[in-house]
């Protein structure tokens, strides 16, 4: 593979949800001409992992989906538990292997697509306008792109400055049981039933694929990862007292590690370039969830590029919810509210479909001023007046994932460190 000297409209770097899904919406609804580079496999190019997000059924992905839910549930830690059925909404997960072989199947015959293995060196603006992408192709040879526009999904180098900053940071088992122990369709969303970390909060959450298989996995929002043997003795203790597993199949696993910031991503490189994704700031600050964000920064894009306007990706969540983010971040980071509590009598006291697009960062002012008033006041009112004085501080880097060992092949699975595409 050597030089490719034509110029087109895109080049996108990386093939997560963020980077696959621009390109497949700026070639079917904005026409342009794109090229999809993505990593040559080892230890850039990430492992298979999960996206979950809330929305109507019927949406452009559904043909790809794992499951979807029309139920949801969410246990306190007292064991209550709020049992909710959305009307319009499907709580849907996606893996990224049917993502991936969605959209090249839809592309495969679109000439105006090309898909490129490179491991990107250098994206910089180009002398006289546009962009230019180098790097180096799986034979060594360099490899040189040129774009109006390029796009860049890989997770940012470092993160910003901010007041706050958490991970979630996950570990899950995919599980087979000799008999039937799950509920198709019924999402056990949050299980506070676990013990919860000084500052943030843990969970569990159990996702059916079948009445013999789910996803089971421990997840916290606290200020750094945990050892690997501290997610497994957490999993090993839920399924086996809580889920009455006590000897659950293994077949396969993933982790992760999501940033929660109260920092600002740049979403412009310069003059001809993009970053999207959890690089371009597509993460819900206080929940993790970006999926529907990188989508909704997909739309505007293709819809820019469409009318002939500069394709400037937009903030995925508005300034608002920044600010209400940044304001929860701190309640927690400091403990002055108790994360699982909260978020438990939300889901006892808040309109099912107006918290879950709430959570995604899709909702009107008067619905976020709903929300809020849900909150603990003062502890909340607390927070945000002394969060002025908290100093903007350089992010800390989190520790990646630990190799996995797959039960079903015996060979080493490198685990998924999310990378928000």
């Amino acid at each position: 593979m050597g030089e490719h000297r034509d110029v087109v409209d895109a080049v996108v770097i990386g093939a997560g949800a963020a980077g696959l899904t621009l390109a497949h919406r700026l070639v079917e609804t904005a026409g342009a001409e794109v090229v999809l580079v993505t990593a040559p496999p080892g230890p850039l190019r990430p492992a298979e992992r999960t996206w979950c997000w809330w929305e109507a059924p019927g949406g452009p992905y559904d043909d790809a989906l794992v499951t979807s839910f029309h139920r949801l549930r969410v246990h306190g830690r007292a064991g209550d538990v709020a049992d909710r059925a959305p009307r319009r909404l499907r709580y849907k997960m996606l893996r990224s292997g049917g993502l991936e072989t969605l959209v090249r199947d839809r592309l495969a015959n679109r000439s105006a697509f090309r898909e490129v293995t490179a491991t990107v060196t250098d994206v910089r603006d180009a002398p006289g306008g546009g962009a230019e992408v180098r790097g180096t192709g799986p034979e060594g040879r360099p490899v040189l792109l040129r774009a109006r526009w390029a796009f860049d999904s890989r997770p940012p180098p470092r993160l910003p400055r901010a007041r706050t900053t958490l991970f979630q940071h996950f570990r899950g088992w995919f599980v087979r049981t000799p008999h039937a122990a799950f509920e198709p369709g019924v999402a056990d969303l949050m299980d506070f039933r676990v013990p919860q970390p000084p500052r943030g909060v843990a969970f569990c959450y159990v996702l059916p694929l079948g009445t013999h298989e789910a996803l089971v996995e421990y997840t916290e929002f606290s200020p750094a990862p945990l050892p690997r043997e501290a997610y497994e003795r957490a999993l090993r203790h839920y399924t086996r007292h809580l889920l009455a597993l006590p000897e659950p199949r293994i077949t396969a696993t993933e982790a992760g590690v999501i940033p929660m910031t109260d920092g600002v991503f740049p979403r412009r490189a310069g003059t001809a370039l993009f970053r999207v994704g959890i690089a371009g700031g597509a993460a819900r600050p206080a929940t993790g969830y970006a999926f529907a964000a990188a989508q909704r920064q997909s739309r505007a894009v293709a819809a820019a590029l469409r009318a002939g306007l500069p394709p400037v990706p937009p903030h995925p969540h508005s300034t608002r919810s920044r600010a209400m983010d940044a304001v929860l971040l701190a309640a927690l980071d400091t403990g002055r509210v108790r994360g699982a509590d909260l978020l438990a009598r939300l889901f006892h006291e808040v309109p099912t479909e107006r918290l879950l697009r709430f959570l995604d960062g899709d909702t009107h002012w008067w619905e976020d001023i709903a929300v809020g008033l849900r909150t603990p006041a003062r502890p909340m009112l607390r927070t945000a007046l002394t969060l002025p004085l908290r100093a903007r501080r350089p992010a800390p880097a989190p520790a990646p994932a630990a190799p996995d060992e797959h039960p079903d092949h015996g060979h080493p699975r490198k685990a998924s460190v999310n990378d928000g595409d």
